[in-house]
C-alpha cells in the first residue's frame, strides 16, 4: 500500500499546558471534538475518540511537550495503524504546535489532510482561545 505524510503547524493562543490537556483530557476532547473519547495518559495505554471511529495506542507521552500515538480509524484497513506525533513549542504565552501523521494511506490523504483541520485545530482554536 502506498502512503503519505501529513505534516501541518498549527499556533494558539493558548498555553503548552491547556493545548496539551484538551488533547489528552477524555473530557476536554470530548468538548472541542463534539463526540465521545476515552483517553489513557499512559504509555501502551488505549484511547478512542470520535465514538468509535479512532482509537489507538500512546507509544510516547511528554506532559506538555509530545505526544506519539498509534492510529486507528475504521476507514482505514483491519489491523493498520498510522503514527500521529504532535509536539509542542511554548513562546511568548502561545503554543506552536507541529504535527506529523504518517503512513496514511494514499487514497485517505487528502480527506485526512483537511480533516485535522475541520475537527482538531479549528474547534481546538474555538475552545482554547474563549
Amino acid at each position: 500500500m502506498k502512503t503519505k505524510t501529513i505534516r501541518q503547524s498549527v499556533t494558539f493562543n493558548a498555553k503548552a499546558h491547556d493545548v496539551f490537556e484538551a488533547l489528552m483530557d477524555s473530557k476536554k476532547h470530548a468538548k472541542f471534538t463534539g463526540d465521545p473519547a476515552k483517553i489513557s495518559r499512559k504509555v501502551g495505554g488505549k484511547f478512542t475518540a470520535s465514538g468509535d471511529y479512532i482509537e489507538g495506542v500512546n507509544l510516547e507521552v511528554i506532559p506538555d511537550k509530545k505526544i506519539v500515538q498509534a492510529w486507528h480509524s475504521s476507514d482505514m484497513p483491519k489491523d493498520y495503524y498510522t503514527k500521529v506525533t504532535f509536539s509542542f513549542k511554548q513562546e511568548k504565552g502561545k503554543t506552536k504546535l507541529a504535527f506529523i501523521h504518517s503512513g496514511v494511506p494514499e487514497n485517505r490523504y487528502e480527506d485526512l489532510k483537511q480533516g485535522w483541520k475541520d475537527y482538531y485545530w479549528t474547534p481546538l482554536k474555538a475552545m482554547l482561545e474563549k
